[in-house]
């Protein structure tokens, strides 16, 4: 059976681990659990070549030093950089238009975490199998909890190895959600794909014929410099951005899912770090200088200052150079509206 072809897509501001991912240095590239980055955890977990391909990364002009100095043990890898960010669906269909039509891509951003490797593994060869079949495959997390900050995937019927997809839900309210965890038909969309590159290239041209057009040209006008693709600029640009979930899973016959037991999480807050940490007996994690006395559930992040804290539960604290964020572990969520503000 041929090799699954990862495709790392590496984008967003990371505004939610303010003060420490910024614009320039987004949370892919940060160490926030422990001797990797997100980055280069996500090269790890595809870098058996008996099963996958090297990779190919597609991320922005501004994050290629910092791809050059993470990828270095990912041997073949080939890096698209896109001319301006398009979101989710023209990153994938620039990937498709530099593999074959027959070839199976495995779409992962470079910023998640996934505790159980080999869950996530048994997941890719399910996965796989669909696509090799024409089906576009996502995977589906089993929801630990009623998360509102959460896309959801209705399951259909079953097919081999997974299922068809009901239908996509946008991120629900409260209740909604609770009803989803209640009924046990309802999977998170974890934001990971398996499809053939060819029948992908085909759904985004039916759905959206423009945008297919605008990567198409972009391609066939590409620079090559070294291991880096560089599609022309001025097709690209006039591309209006959109997700793959928008753009073809909401509206492909064709769409299925596989549910992945494998400790997903998308690192959106600070609290969904200090849930992915090893901590201490009373739930603390600390990084850099740091003393905690009589806390229950705190983060500490310092890149020099040492924090001290007394009595305190459920408190992330981070240390940035000159920033520092302070808030509860319920507050986190809204980290984003303070990077905002800064100008960061």
């Amino acid at each position: 059976m041929s090799a699954i072809h990862p495709v790392i897509l590496c984008g967003g501001s990371g505004t939610r681990l303010w003060p420490r991912s910024r614009a320039a240095r987004p949370k892919p590239f940060l160490d926030l659990l422990g001797g990797r980055t997100l980055f280069q955890r996500s090269l790890d977990r595809v870098g058996d070549p008996a099963r996958f391909a090297p990779p190919l990364i597609v991320a922005g002009a501004v994050h290629v030093a910092a791809i050059e100095e993470q990828a270095e043990t990912s041997a073949g890898a080939r890096l698209l950089v896109e001319p301006e960010p398009r979101n989710t669906a023209p990153a994938i269909a620039l990937a498709a238009h530099a593999l074959a039509p027959d070839d199976i891509m495995l779409v992962c951003p470079s910023d998640h975490h996934i505790a159980d490797e080999a869950a996530f593994l048994a997941g890719t060869e399910r996965a796989g199998h669909l696509a090799r079949e024409g089906w576009l495959t996502a995977f589906g997390i089993a929801p630990t909890e009623p998360a509102t900050g959460y896309g959801y995937i209705r399951i259909g019927e079953p097919l081999a190895g997974g299922h068809r997809v009901d239908h996509f839900v946008e991120k629900p309210d409260r209740a909604t959600a609770e009803a989803f965890l209640a009924s046990g038909d309802h999977v998170w969309n974890g934001g990971i794909f398996c499809m053939q590159a060819g029948r992908y290239l085909e759904e985004l041209a039916r759905h959206r014929p423009a945008l297919a057009a605008g990567v198409a040209a972009a391609m066939a006008l590409a620079e090559h410099r070294g291991w880096q693709c560089h599609p022309a600029p001025a097709p690209f640009a006039a591309i209006a951005g959109e997700s793959i979930d928008y753009a073809v899973m909401e509206n492909t016959s064709r769409a299925a899912v596989v549910s992945a037991d494998m400790g997903w999480s998308d690192i959106g807050s600070w609290d969904a770090v200090l849930a992915a940490r090893a901590r201490d007996a009373a739930g603390n994690s600390a990084t850099g200088r740091a003393d905690l006395v009589d806390c229950r559930n705190v983060l500490v992040e310092s890149d020099g200052p040492r924090v001290s804290a007394i009595g305190l539960e459920d408190v992330v604290i981070v240390v940035d150079g000159d920033e520092v964020l302070v808030t509860t572990r319920a507050g986190a969520q809204a980290v984003g509206r303070l990077a905002g503000a800064s100008g960061k």
